[in-house]
């Protein structure tokens, strides 16, 4: 999967502020510090988070940004397309791009953009809260059965 420190941060930051602003406005120097991520580098994060409109910007003395909606209405996947972070499993770029390999799609290529499908899916149903809170025992995945003993007995 090709999820680099760009979408990992902005969902960082993005929870850290959900679970320190409580609707106060945050300095981005207090999130980096906490977090231990680049001032300069959260700066240019949430600059593509305001013009989503997921945060909201503050000045003056008690400046920083504050979510742009509650927690629990801003979902992992909002917050990686804000940030133009893609979520594929696949070497090809898509349907009007070049194929896997030389003139064909790779033989599993089916395979991983089925998982990549999966993975956007549950990005799209966790929320900030649920990130802070912690993730509901629901929205894990089954443990899938390790032996063949456990296939057999369920």
């Amino acid at each position: 999967m090709e999820l680099n420190t760009k979408g990992r941060y902005a969902v960082t930051a993005m929870a850290d502020l959900a679970k320190y602003g409580a609707g106060d406005a945050v300095p981005l120097s207090a999130i980096a510090e906490r977090q231990q991520i680049s001032l300069a580098y959260l700066e240019q994060l949430f600059s593509k988070l305001r013009r989503a409109g997921l945060v909201e910007s503050a000045r003056g003395r008690s400046g920083g940004y504050r979510l742009g909606r509650p927690a629990a209405s801003i979902t992992v996947a909002e917050v990686l397309r804000a940030v133009e972070e893609g979520i594929r499993m696949t070497r090809c770029r898509g349907e009007d791009a070049p194929p896997c390999i030389a003139g064909q799609r790779c033989l599993t290529h089916g395979l991983w953009d089925a998982l990549g499908d999966q993975i956007a899916t549950f990005l799209d149903s966790v929320t900030l809260q649920e990130v802070i809170d912690g993730i509901p025992a629901g929205k894990h995945a089954a443990r899938a059965p390790a032996t063949l003993a456990e296939w057999i007995t369920e």
